[in-house]
């Protein structure tokens, strides 16, 4: 067995499982998951029509790179959205969703040199790290500061760190923070990237779901304001499992780098991880659309409308910059028996925030935190709301 296996964490929803094993919930309460981050709103039936439509797709082997059709579509989308041109024969791949492609990229870049590193914001996804353990790597983890709206604080990463990365993950918008990189976040990780010569990887799959005016910035829009239009050891990763409500489509692209694509296209060859035509063909059509998009996002913002006023009543929460989690301190500071006991007394799940981070000189940056999806309909999730406010004000007394 390839002993790096046993360095691996447990799964977040793992570790949530073994904390309400032993535990009844309410049975006075219909149960409210705001567990996990598994978009609930209806598959857009412009995507359902292309699955029926093209079945016969079925019937062939995909190619590894994805048709020329999809990779277009994908590309128009990028010069829609983000205002850049990137070429879709050299500088595009599909893949099966966002979490397999950030895994298999790694291991790609890696190679194999025990003293390397791959830098991680922290509290990340835990794929990040995953990835690195098993491309032999040390993972540096780099905290996101509540006090500067969870901004991922580079300057904490040591220059002999820097030295020896190969690999940095970055997330905007962030998992489970909600905080959006501008442009100069960019700029110091493109410097660093210059200096050392490391690999960034931009997980961007939560981008079309914000609640302000202006669009998140992306990775490749930034590289282009900043002059670099070779998009120089920069890949991004996107998908349409949050933005098109179709997580179980598991379709998705990575965007970037020439140098970088190609060897990852080789990678992928032997990974035997080619997309099949049918879910090219809805992801086509999905891509080409953006009115359903629009509408998922208003659904969004609604419901954040409606319970983040409430929550904050009782939680120190505030609306993200995008995303669909709140990221929300806890009274007490003990998120996990907040999770456990909330759970057993109103039937309603979050996920404990230290589950999502690791402990770096004595402190885990998630812990005394929780993270909620709001991926629900937006009854459920004012009621998963009202049973939290209930909760709190029952068990955490404000003092007189």
């Amino acid at each position: 067995m390839n002993p790096q296996l046993t360095r691996l964490h447990p799964y977040p929803f793992e570790r949530l499982r073994q904390l309400l094993t032993d535990v009844k919930p309410s049975a006075n309460h219909s149960p409210v998951s705001l567990g996990i981050g598994e978009p609930r709103h209806a598959t857009p039936a412009l995507i359902m029509d292309a699955l029926r439509t093209h079945t016969a797709e079925l019937a062939a082997y995909p190619a590894t790179a994805g048709s020329l059709e999809f990779r277009q579509a994908c590309s128009a989308w990028l010069e829609r959205r983000y205002a850049v041109k990137v070429n879709p024969q050299t500088e595009i791949l599909p893949v099966n969703g966002s979490r397999e492609a950030l895994f298999a990229f790694a291991q790609t870049v890696l190679d194999g040199d025990p003293s390397s590193f791959v830098v991680s914001p922290n509290p990340f996804y835990q794929i990040y790290e995953g990835a690195a353990i098993l491309g032999h790597a040390h993972v540096h983890y780099a905290p996101s500061l509540a006090e500067k709206n969870f901004a991922v604080d580079w300057d904490s990463v040591p220059d002999e760190v820097w030295q020896r990365t190969k690999l940095l993950f970055v997330c905007s918008p962030g998992n489970p923070t909600g905080a959006v990189m501008p442009l100069s976040e960019w700029q110091k990780l493109f410097a660093l990237s210059d200096q050392h010569g490391f690999v960034i990887a931009s997980d961007e799959c939560y981008s079309e779901i914000y609640f302000g005016d202006t669009p998140p910035l992306g990775g490749l829009q930034a590289a282009k304001l900043c002059g670099r239009s070779d998009f120089k050891r920069l890949v991004c990763f996107t998908s349409l499992s949050k933005r098109s409500n179709v997580p179980g489509l598991r379709s998705g692209f990575v965007a970037g780098d020439a140098t970088l694509i190609a060897p990852f296209l080789r990678y992928r060859t032997y990974h035997g991880s080619a997309m099949g035509g049918l879910v090219q063909q809805a992801s086509i059509a999905a891509w080409n659309d953006e009115t359903h998009v629009a509408e998922n996002r208003a659904l969004y913002k609604a419901k954040f409308a409606q319970v983040t006023p409430l929550l904050s009543k009782v939680l120190d929460v505030a609306l993200p910059d995008a995303g669909f989690y709140l990221w929300a301190a806890v009274p007490g500071g003990d998120d996990e028996a907040f999770a456990r006991d909330l759970f057993t007394q109103y039937n309603v799940t979050v996920l404990p925030g230290r589950y999502l981070a690791r402990e770096v000189h004595g402190i885990n940056p998630g812990q005394g935190r929780i993270r909620m999806a709001l991926v629900a309909q937006p009854e459920e999730c004012l009621e998963a709301a009202r049973r939290i406010v209930q909760f709190v004000q029952t068990h955490y007394p404000s003092p007189s």
